[in-house]
């Protein structure tokens, strides 16, 4: 058996893919784009941790609608031209040292606003994944209330078309490559290994 040590990570982020949340700016209706690494499906409804001092928390208190728009390896570029921006005009005095106000990710990530169907956020024309959702529930995170846990109920998929298997819902995995955030390090997904005997073939 290997041995093991006990650690103190300073994060705990083993591999988990990226996400681009946009959502809608109170007042003006222009978009925000917010990359985050803490989001996952359940069903039909992604679970996702935020900051309450960020501009995605902000905007969802507020509309409750949302994109969830999922890059793949060849953005991880562009999501890193806005990883240390905020749409806070105030940036938030803890985020101060590393963090920037940036009003217009778009341009700034070569991003394309394409519109939604049933929500008013834009949907990332560049994401090959792009989810039309709306929040159902918002849990405080911890004892200091720096965090929440949004449950998002996805209410419609877009996909690029090169990315289905002609004629079903199904994605080609052989097509999609999504981003991983393991480490603060961006990562690509590496050779399937194996089959779960709940795959649909």
């Amino acid at each position: 058996m290997n041995p093991t040590l006990a650690i103190e990570p300073s994060v705990f982020y083993f591999g988990t893919p990226v996400a681009l949340l946009s959502t809608l700016m109170p007042g003006d209706e222009t978009a925000n784009i917010t990359p985050i690494s803490s989001a996952w499906a359940l069903d039909d409804t992604y679970v996702l941790g935020l900051s309450n001092s960020g501009r995605a928390m902000r905007n969802l208190r507020e509309n409750g609608e949302l994109v969830i728009n999922l890059p793949d390896a060849a953005l991880w570029e562009s999501i890193e031209r806005i990883a240390d921006t905020t749409g806070v005009a105030e940036v938030p005095r803890h985020k101060r040292e590393k963090y920037r106000y940036e009003p217009d990710k778009w341009t700034l990530g070569r991003f394309t606003p394409r519109p939604s169907g049933v929500v008013l956020p834009p949907r990332i024309a560049e994401c090959p994944v792009q989810m039309e959702a709306r929040v159902t529930n918002m849990t405080p995170l911890g004892e200091d209330g720096d965090a929440t846990i949004v449950h998002a109920k996805v209410l419609r998929t877009h996909v690029h078309q090169a990315l289905t298997v002609p004629g079903t819902s199904h994605i080609d995995l052989n097509a999609w490559n999504p981003v991983y955030y393991t480490f603060r390090h961006y990562f690509s997904q590496g050779e399937r290994v194996g089959v779960s005997f709940r795959a649909e073939q």
